[in-house]
């Protein structure tokens, strides 16, 4: 057999019409599947795929033979021979192929013709073969998306009113494998999008029902599982990573379930809401809220789940699902429903016509339904709608007025944001409430004076509630508090929307002082752990940066499986788990969260306030100088060096300290003006020295405009290495200090003495900002005038100051704090006595004497660098008097 396919009546090009008719004749041949030809009818299904997708864009005569000789019927007959596992695998892969590369709608059609695609869809499969269920599922999910207004009659039959596209698919919606599950999900949607209303009312007249309620049935026995799943107390690898599917399977049932509701399909969405309300959200989600006391025997029997779960799945509702009316008939049921929907009183007029939500399996599996479902001759009204239909509208007011009078759910929302013992239920509640008054679909009416602030003549808001959040709040200020930030963040979140009205805050007198006393024990708190230390300044700010880069994202929380566990058995880093959803572990965590929960309170007492923040952040890193920009350092102190950084390239810049940064520079083409090339924080870095290299000092920026960094820099000598670091390591000391004193502040605390800046004031002009000021360490030259005439004269640039329009200095510099750089360039250097006078300089700083070393006007300078500010040879001698520092 192989020898037909092989022999000399083969065709040389393999795409073209002649090969195609050269295929038609083997499978002729070869019509009884048997093992001898198995890999022979495989290939030659391979080959006639290829055929077709090259006679879609280029030869429309191969489809037109393919249909004369209605080769799609061999693809059936060799189906119907149940020929085993390998040869349908590949023929469902050869026809998901062909129709997904498929691009002529003629072909198209001619494809779907003669109906062998639905033959082919209801043909009874080995399902049991995951293979083989792979490729079906595919290959439906491929046809769904070929559908349209156009090719939908293809495989909807008006006259038999059959749709086996969507009726064989929607059997598997419940399939153990999750792709199989999604492919479905997709089919039906795209189904659901073509809009054709014959198609429609088929779907809503045989298959919705049906398929709705069992759709809820598995999802609520879905979270019955989930809800077994955190009851477990075995806090291991396993039921995370359990818990965190289930979780997610959740998530995308309710984002599949919005996903119908938006395309907006009113007959559809009627069936589905009805299912939804009376069959799995309120018997199950809003049942299980009602506490264990409370129940009635006969309710004890039924399927319920923990209160924390269920808080945690309704904000999960919320989150997702905004579709009137779903979600402003389940806050009505939450805010001021009471027990009496789960009751059916019989002495009620009209409790016999109404139905009680239940959730109870449906009386049929799916495909039992489907079979033996048979066409109305008229539309199905949801069940709500049916038992109600006959209701008048005054008793509609009435059965109104009983089930929402007392707002018992409402009630025990607020009993679960009480935190004696921890935050757990807390934070569901909250982020429920939380949720429900962000909701986009929830009328604001409803909500108004209760989840936000009522807008009226005098506003109110929720008092009870407002007063449930302060106390939460005062209790987070607690040493060894149970309550964790994301359940600060969530009360503080809440309070805005409840008492902030047109960005005025409307929060009474009393309520307002409960915030000032939380805000001072939140100072008290963080003075506990307040620490005269680089550490804690660090700390301080890293938890700041955070704060501002991470704001609270309710949905994001709600996606994170791990807060379902316990809050005592997630205390520590090992869990993974991040900080602010955690209760701390050990000293330097409490001090974190001390430092969090201050940020936060302060922030939100400004906000009532109406107060502007002028004292955080301490440090604005986005004022750091920009690298290549320009700035005037004509009365700056520069120091030649090498810098190396982590690339390992070397390059010659300057460096230069004022009182905040540390920044390196190459000259400009601009007179006594330089190029930003690297820039950082004084309180950033870290400076050590080299032991093997005594002109080398390893910087360490943690933020700089480059990122963090650790960089070399090689000093022309020894003196000037130990001169930039000892210049670095004392601005570095300074400018934290300040920082500390902010700090202080802050908390109210004692501000510690600072001794003077080690340099004058430096000043750097921004050319483009019309003199930016910035201090800095160097002391002023006095340049003589001869020098400002030829500045003058060589700046052509309108934007360069001349020498002579530099700021004068605003402090005084005594050299003696410093190893003094204004020698160094004008007398030669015995490096045998250099160490010896380093450290009498250093012991004489110490006995504050003033005096300079004597200049030898006389000697030439053994190592002059490049100045910016070009002072002439006839000047040298005027330039290097007393009291003049180096400019290099």
């Amino acid at each position: 057999m192989y020898r037909l396919f092989g022999g000399f009546g083969k065709p040389k090009n393999p795409h073209s019409l002649e090969n195609l008719k050269h295929l038609y004749n083997v499978l002729l041949k070869n019509k009884t599947v048997t093992d001898n030809n198995r890999g022979l009818l495989v290939e030659v299904l391979r080959s006639i795929t290829e055929i077709l997708i090259w006679g879609d864009q280029n030869d429309s005569s191969v489809f037109d033979f393919f249909l004369e000789r209605n080769m799609l019927s061999f693809f059936l007959e060799i189906l119907k021979q149940k020929c085993g596992s390998y040869v349908n695998v590949q023929l469902l892969q050869t026809l998901n192929i062909l129709f997904e590369n498929i691009r002529n709608e003629t072909s198209l059609y001619y494809l779907l013709s003669n109906n062998h695609v639905n033959s082919i869809i209801v043909h009874k499969f080995d399902f049991s073969d995951e293979e083989v269920m792979a490729y079906y599922i595919s290959f439906l999910k491929t046809l769904s998306l070929k559908l349209n207004v156009h090719t939908v009659n293809f495989f909807y039959n008006v006259h038999t009113n059959d749709f086996p596209l969507y009726t064989e698919a929607i059997k598997f919606f419940n399939h153990p494998e999750s792709m199989v599950r999604i492919a479905v999900r997709t089919l039906t949607l795209n189904v659901y999008k073509v809009g054709d209303k014959s198609m429609l009312s088929f779907i809503r007249n045989k298959t919705a029902a049906p398929y709705f309620s069992n759709l809820v049935w598995f999802i609520g026995s879905h979270v019955l599982e989930l809800d077994a799943c955190v009851s477990n107390d075995a806090n291991n690898q396993n039921q995370i990573h359990c818990l965190a599917d289930l979780v997610a399977e959740h998530l995308d049932h309710l984002h599949y379930l919005n996903d119908i509701l938006t395309l907006d399909i009113s007959d559809l969405n009627e069936v589905l809401n009805d299912h939804l309300l009376n069959k799995l959200l309120t018997p199950l989600y809003i049942f299980s809220l009602i506490p264990d006391d409370q129940l009635k025997p006969a309710q004890t029997s039924k399927p319920r789940m923990s209160t924390i779960v269920s808080l945690f799945l309704l904000s999960q509702v919320f989150l997702i699902i905004s579709m009137y009316p779903l979600v402003r008939t389940l806050t009505e049921i939450i805010l001021q429903g009471s027990l009496d929907i789960f009751e059916h009183d019989e002495d009620s007029p009209v409790s016999n016509k109404l139905i009680i939500p239940s959730f109870v399996p449906p009386p049929k599996t799916l495909e039992e339904s489907l079979d033996s479902a048979t066409t109305p001759s008229t539309s199905i009204v949801s069940t709500t709608e049916s038992n109600v239909s006959n209701i008048t509208d005054e008793e509609k007011e009435q059965i109104l007025a009983q089930e929402l009078q007392t707002g018992f759910f409402f009630e025990t929302i607020i009993k679960a944001l009480s935190c004696e013992e921890n935050d757990h239920k807390a934070l569901f509640a909250l982020c429920l409430l939380h949720s429900i008054s962000c909701n986009k679909g929830i009328n604001q009416d409803l909500l108004a004076g209760t989840l936000i602030a009522g807008p009226s003549e005098k506003p109110k808001y929720n008092t009870r509630l407002v007063e449930k959040l302060i106390e939460i709040m005062s209790l987070s200020c607690q040493p060894r508090s149970g309550i964790r930030l994301v359940t600060l963040e969530l009360t503080i979140a809440l309070l805005k929307r409840l008492v902030v009205l047109n960005g005025r805050s409307i929060l009474q007198d009393a309520h307002f002082a409960a915030v000032i006393d939380a805000k001072e024990e939140s100072i008290q708190l963080a003075q506990t752990f307040f620490k005269n230390d680089d550490v804690f300044l660090d700390t301080f700010e890293d938890e700041y940066t955070d704060m501002k880069r991470k704001p609270l994202n309710v949905e994001f929380l709600m996606m994170d499986s791990k807060i379902l566990l316990s809050p005592s058995t997630t205390c520590t880093p090992l869990t993974g788990i991040e900080f602010r959803k955690r209760l701390p572990c050990g000293n330097v965590e409490r001090a974190r969260r001390a430092i969090r929960v201050f940020l936060l309170i302060r922030e939100f007492s400004l906000m009532l306030t109406g107060e502007m923040e002028l004292q955080l952040p301490l440090t604005d890193r986005s004022n750091c100088y920009q690298v290549n920009s320009a700035l005037d350092f004509n009365n700056a102190d520069l120091i030649h060096c090498i810098f190396i950084g982590k690339d390992g390239i070397k390059a010659k810049r300057f460096l230069v300290i004022d009182s905040t940064h540390l920044i390196l520079i190459e000259p400009d083409s601009r007179l006594g003006w330089g190029i930003v090339k690297l820039a950082a924080f004084l309180q950033d870095i870290e400076v050590v020295g080299d032991k093997e290299n005594p002109q080398c000092l390893s910087v360490t920026m943690h933020h700089s405009t480059s990122g963090a960094l650790t960089a070399k820099f090689i000093f022309d000598d020894h003196v000037r290495c130990m001169a930039a670091k000892q210049r670095l390591t004392k601005a570095r000391t300074i400018a934290r200090v300040q920082k500390l004193n902010q700090l202080a502040r802050l908390f109210d605390l004692p501000v510690q003495t600072t001794h003077s800046s080690p340099g004058s004031r430096m000043f750097f002009r921004h050319p483009r900002s019309g003199g930016r000021r910035l201090p800095g360490f160097a002391a002023p030259i006095k340049v003589p005038s001869s020098s400002f005439a030829a500045a003058k004269n060589g700046s052509s640039n309108g934007h360069c100051r001349s020498l002579s329009s530099s700021p004068k200095p605003s402090t005084t510099y005594c050299p003696n704090e410093d190893i003094p750089l204004e020698n160094i360039a004008l007398k030669t250097i015995n490096p045998a006595n250099v160490a010896s006078s380093v450290e009498e300089q250093s012991e004489t700083s110490n006995a504050s004497s003033s005096q300079d070393a004597p200049v030898n006007d006389t000697a030439e300078p053994s190592d002059l660098e490049t100045s910016f500010s070009q002072i002439s040879v006839s000047s040298k001698k005027t330039a290097r008097r007393k009291g003049k520092v180096e400019t290099v």
